[in-house]
């Protein structure tokens, strides 16, 4: 595994775990992995990327070769530490985003071909049982819906110091926390026929996307302050939210075992691949760079609340 240290790797090694696999060796630049003696305590690990490339070489070489070569590093490095696994010869399990442009993924596509072996990644909101009700329900009933969706992941000041704070590293809000919802809109309610952006800045996104089969106002925000009150008052940090012309879809929960489900897809030949990946990405991209035109047209109502202030701008 590339990337041990960060947020979502412990997903990772649950999902290796449950899957009857073992990690042979983790790297990071960070040695705050102490949740390797949870999982794999015999793994060897390495925070020079260097040490951790001879490693897996010699393992290669002594007939013990890796099969699979997880990343979990942040996301402007996926692109880089995908074409590492390809060349040393294992399949790759690339968390998401898988790449933060579209063009990167063609790039991989060609990477692929010249090679045996498979880049994957993990789009776990279409194995969540909900979703893929509702899925099943918008095919059924052939309508075009109206929809507001939500989703407040709260992050504290550390975020901004951090890549992910950094766009060109992380993507934005679009990529690094909607990436997700913009694959399970697309997935369920098809081609994106048009989209705006009414607000971008550094806490929050909201726009509107026309699908085939949907109109969908969304808003994402990892400021705490937009949660509604009765959310914060309780503790809440979290919301997430799909309003089916009114009607609340429920999938606050159903995601402890998503990553072994990915894990157990992949392993049984069922992985989600480069073409899967490849809309959402474009649809980030393209809300990444479009010009936000303010509170015009039909605009999510948390679009409205007062923008707040960057906590480490003009100090």
């Amino acid at each position: 595994m590339i990337g041990a240290a960060g947020y979502v790797a412990p997903r990772h090694f649950k999902a290796i775990k449950e899957t009857g696999n073992e990690l042979v060796a983790a790297m990071d630049k960070s040695d705050s992995v102490g949740i390797l003696d949870k999982y794999y305590p015999d793994a060897a690990f390495f925070t020079e990327f260097e040490r951790f490339d001879r490693h897996v070489e010699l393992l290669k070489r002594s007939s013990s070769k890796v099969d699979y070569i997880s990343i979990c590093s942040p996301n402007y490095l996926h692109d880089a530490h995908i074409r590492f696994g390809l060349r040393y010869g294992a399949d790759v399990i690339c968390e998401k985003p898988i790449v933060l442009n579209p063009w990167n993924i063609q790039g991989l596509v060609e990477v692929e071909k010249e090679n045996a072996n498979r880049i994957y990644t993990i789009l776990q909101l279409r194995l969540h049982p909900d979703i893929i009700a509702l899925k099943k329900r918008v095919v059924s009933e052939k309508k075009k819906y109206d929809i507001d969706l939500t989703y407040i992941s709260s992050r504290g000041k550390w975020y901004y110091a951090s890549w992910k704070g950094d766009v060109e590293k992380s993507g934005g809000i679009a990529t690094n926390i909607g990436i997700h919802f913009f694959d399970m809109l697309h997935w369920i309610f098809g081609k994106v026929l048009d989209y705006k952006v009414h607000v971008s800045d550094h806490d929050r996104m909201a726009g509107f996307l026309e699908c085939e089969r949907a109109n969908i106002r969304w808003f994402m925000s990892i400021n705490a302050d937009t949660l509604p009150k009765e959310l914060r008052e309780t503790g809440h940090t979290t919301l997430r939210s799909i309003k089916i012309e009114g009607e609340e879809v429920e999938f606050s929960t159903g995601f402890e075992n998503l990553h072994t489900e990915s894990y157990a897809g992949i392993l049984n030949g069922m992985g989600f691949t480069l073409s899967d990946a490849l809309p959402s990405i474009q649809i980030a991209y393209d809300i990444r760079h479009a010009k936000p035109i303010g509170l015009d047209g039909d605009y999510h109502p948390l679009a409205a609340l007062p923008s707040s202030k960057h906590p480490f701008r003009n100090q």
